[in-house]
């Protein structure tokens, strides 16, 4: 592949946060150089983690998640899980706008066309053959539309999710 391609190539994945590909580390003299990691990861970790940590501190979601449940009664799961989705769900509601990947009810008869990507549908059961393909919806997937987080923090440890609390008497 020539120059032009493989920079194109680069700036994609780059973009994507995605690592370059092999053969642009390597320099003239056969040597990879130390590359520092795109600041495209850094930012995508720092979201997923701003996030996780909207979801924690609106619906306590890690904590019922790393919380051992096996000694609760469904009730009391029950209980606790209808506070949890709805607070998560209104964070959700507020940061990030979703919708189906493909429109349609569940257990509906679809068919999947020629050119399809495979990013937005993946194919169960017996696969075989070529597109088009007729078949079963049996989720129909979820997309961001539109996201709105607040800006990032610039100071402090940004592997924090949630602060630790301290109540002083």
């Amino acid at each position: 592949m020539g120059r032009i391609g493989l920079a194109f190539r680069c700036f994609f994945r780059v973009l994507r946060g995605r690592p370059v590909p092999e053969e642009a580390l390597v320099e003239q003299e056969g040597q990879k150089p130390s590359l520092p990691a795109p600041a495209v990861q850094e930012l995508d970790r720092g979201r997923a983690l701003q996030l996780l940590g909207l979801l924690q501190k609106e619906g306590r979601l890690l904590d019922f998640l790393q919380e051992d449940i096996q000694a609760y009664t469904d009730q009391q799961i029950g209980a606790a899980v209808r506070s949890i989705h709805q607070e998560c769900r209104k964070v959700l509601e507020e940061h990030i706008q979703i919708e189906p990947v493909l429109e349609g009810a569940e257990d509906s008869r679809i068919t999947v066309d020629t050119g399809f990507d495979p990013s937005t549908i993946r194919l169960l059961g017996n696969v075989t053959g070529e597109p088009p393909f007729s078949g079963v919806l049996r989720h129909h997937g979820w997309r961001a539309k539109q996201i709105s987080l607040p800006g990032l923090p610039t100071e402090g440890d940004k592997s924090v999710i949630a602060p630790a609390e301290v109540e002083l008497s």
